[in-house]
């Protein structure tokens, strides 16, 4: 395990029905295949050393004698190995017969976990051969010369990695045996299946795998029977799912008539941790778990600096490519106008002060004010745009808001103020030519100062535009972009900010016109617009690229991701992109401003939580303003 990942697979293989010993041929080669990709741990399907579907078969002896021959050889094959391998076979104990999981590392028998559910209605009739674990009445079984522990009370451990087995209908359950063991300190659960298909129940177990792996804050790994299973009254196509915590990781192919392995990496990192993050979780645990259950030894791989993930990294998890872009941006947009809505109700007729730059936030913040509007029936005269031209403004971003306004059909504003910042500067001593801090903040705060009287002047409040990336890093200036009466992009970051506006761009609802005015907007760098020399003030030459900054705010926050995992992802979703050094670069900047800049995330204003970060300190983020970013510095410096 390295980084807190744990390589795991699932296996589907040829079998021959009731033919043991060729089924453990198959099972030693996808073994082998997998050790190629350097698994850890690897599921085969249910009953995967007879087949499923043997019928009265299993009710003969010499099945079952062959079936435990197999088992002990398969043991011996693979001894060489320190991969966690868990068979499905029938297993004939206290003269009662189990369909059971049974794990097996280094040419050991580990332990068997019966099945303790089974299904008895509909197309399956398993109660006709096999028995409950419920109905076991000791706590060891011998499988060849093997004494092992049995039950439905064991989890494998190693360290502080706990493993659950569950067999196919366990999942099906109300409360099912992997949420019990998940409970009791399971991280990883795996269910040997033998599900036939049927016209959408395909898409009901992803969805359930999905939310079992969520509610119990683990990772999931299910494998089901294919190819080779008697198609007499049904059929297996071989399928497969590693979930984890609520999201898919990864799928297996059906209706390919080949043997299937579907490898991935289950973060047991990230699930710990969430655990120690999810209230709830820890009183369901306090409230359920307590059980006696047997722990198991077993040994995970040492740690290799070779090794390599197999799932990808998303380049933006605030906007992960596994979801429709649309769809979330639109979702977005109307958790924002909700929001909007809630306060302008509030307020009983209240206007809407924006301050409009014609970059990518003041756009976004007027896209959702005018649809708000729209959406209450009310005026868009009542979103009241205000240009703010200053002695940086360029001229296309001015004209870009300018027509911004017009198109909309909202009350546009122009107040100047390049006289009263030089006039302030003056006041102040400053020469009004050294492009400094004071001269660029002087800006800032005489557009917040207008922007709060005009709201005063017209009954209305001042809607803020900046987004969660700034906030990140305190790239605003404190009692001014930072500061106004609801805050609608606060939990947005600046990569999300880009897309929604893209969207909006894309999909052409406003007109043509617009449609082409907003796609500029995209096009146009990010820039505070407050010196002369507009080549010196573009951010992300300064500090960086904001999809960088955002993935490593995602990961420090909605993950708690250490540096040395943060930076080995990073270089992993921006390979090929930007180089080591330049990562090691921005990740330092972050580091060092994030840190700094918390006594501005201190003074949020209101303002509604969309995404799944959010820093205002009444939310999900309360640190002081005076904590030290040694650690983490230090340990990006050995990098």
């Amino acid at each position: 395990m390295r980084y807190g990942y744990v390589k795991v697979a699932a296996a589907v293989p040829f079998v021959k029905v009731a033919d043991c010993f060729y089924n453990v041929e198959r099972h030693e080669a996808m073994i082998r295949r997998a050790e190629e990709q350097n698994v850890e741990m690897l599921t085969f399907p249910e009953l995967s050393i007879t087949g499923y579907t043997c019928g009265d078969l299993f009710l003969q002896p010499f099945l079952l004698e062959s079936a435990e021959k197999a088992i002990c050889q398969l043991a011996e094959r693979t001894k060489d190995l320190k991969m966690l391998i868990i068979v499905g076979m029938p297993l004939r104990a206290e003269e009662k017969l189990y369909n059971a999981a049974v794990a097996i590392q280094e040419g050991k028998i580990l332990g068997a976990i019966p099945k303790t559910y089974l299904p008895n209605y509909r197309e399956f009739q398993e109660k006709r051969w096999f028995d409950s674990s419920l109905e076991l009445a000791y706590s060891t079984v011998t499988i060849g010369e093997h004494e092992v522990p049995i039950g439905h009370d064991i989890i494998f451990k190693c360290g502080d990695v706990g493993v659950g087995v569950e067999i196919c209908e366990d999942m099906w359950t109300p409360v099912t045996p992997g949420t019990r063991m998940a409970l009791n300190g399971a991280h990883l659960i795996f269910n040997l299946s033998a599900s036939n298909e049927n016209a959408g129940k395909n898409r009901y177990i992803k969805s359930l795998i999905s939310s079992l792996s969520s509610q119990a804050i683990t990772g999931y790994v299910y494998c089901s029977c294919g190819f080779g299973e008697s198609s007499t009254d049904l059929v297996y196509t071989g399928k497969a799912f590693i979930a984890e915590n609520g999201v898919m990781v990864a799928e297996m192919e059906r209706f390919k008539l080949d043997e299937k392995l579907l490898v991935s990496d289950i973060d047991v990192e990230r699930i710990r941790t969430e655990r120690l993050i999810n209230s709830s979780f820890r009183t369901a645990a306090s409230v359920y778990a307590g059980d006696k259950l047997s722990v198991v030894p077993f040994k995970l791989k040492e740690a290799d600096k070779s090794f390599e993930m197999t799932r990808p990294v998303e380049r933006l998890p605030f906007m992960p490519s596994t979801d429709n872009l649309e769809e979330r941006c639109e979702e977005m947009s109307q958790i924002q106008m909700v929001g909007l809505a809630q306060r302008l109700n509030h307020l009983k007729g209240s206007k809407v002060v924006i301050g409009v730059s014609g970059g990518l936030d003041s756009t976004l913040a007027l896209i959702v004010a005018v649809r708000t509007m729209d959406m209450l029936g009310r005026d868009r005269k009542d979103v009241i745009g205000v240009t703010l031209p200053g002695l940086g403004t360029s001229d296309r971003t001015y004209a870009n808001a300018k027509k911004l306004l017009n198109l909309f059909g909202v009350t546009a504003k122009e107040v100047s103020i390049r006289e009263a910042a030089l006039q302030h500067l003056k006041d102040i001593g400053h020469d009004g030519v050294t492009e400094d801090t004071t001269f660029e903040n002087a800006q800032a705060r005489e557009r917040t100062q207008v922007l709060m009287d005009i709201a005063g002047m017209e009954g209305g409040f001042v809607l803020g535009t900046g987004d969660l990336s700034e906030l990140a890093l305190g790239w605003c200036t404190f009692n001014a972009d930072h500061a106004s009466m609801y805050s609608i992009n606060g939990s947005i970051p600046k990569s999300c900010v880009r897309l929604m506006v893209r969207y909006f761009a894309d999909s052409n609802r406003f007109g043509e016109e617009l449609s082409a005015v907003l796609h500029d907007v995209v096009d146009t760098p990010v820039s505070p617009e407050l010196t002369k020399d507009q080549l010196q003030q573009k951010t992300e030459d300064i500090i960086g690229p904001y999809e960088v900054h955002d993935f490593f705010l995602y990961h420090m926050l909605q993950n708690a991701y250490s540096p040395n995992k943060i930076f080995y992802l990073a270089r992993k979703a921006f390979d090929g992109v930007y180089t080591r050094e330049q990562l090691k670069e921005w990740m330092k900047i972050f580091a060092r401003r994030f840190f700094a800049q918390q006594y501005k995330r201190n003074f949020l204003p209101d303002g509604p939580k969309v995404g799944v970060v959010s820093l205002s300190p009444r939310g999900t983020w309360r640190m002081p303003s005076d904590a030290s970013a040694s650690l983490w510095l230090d340990a990006i410096e050995k990098f």
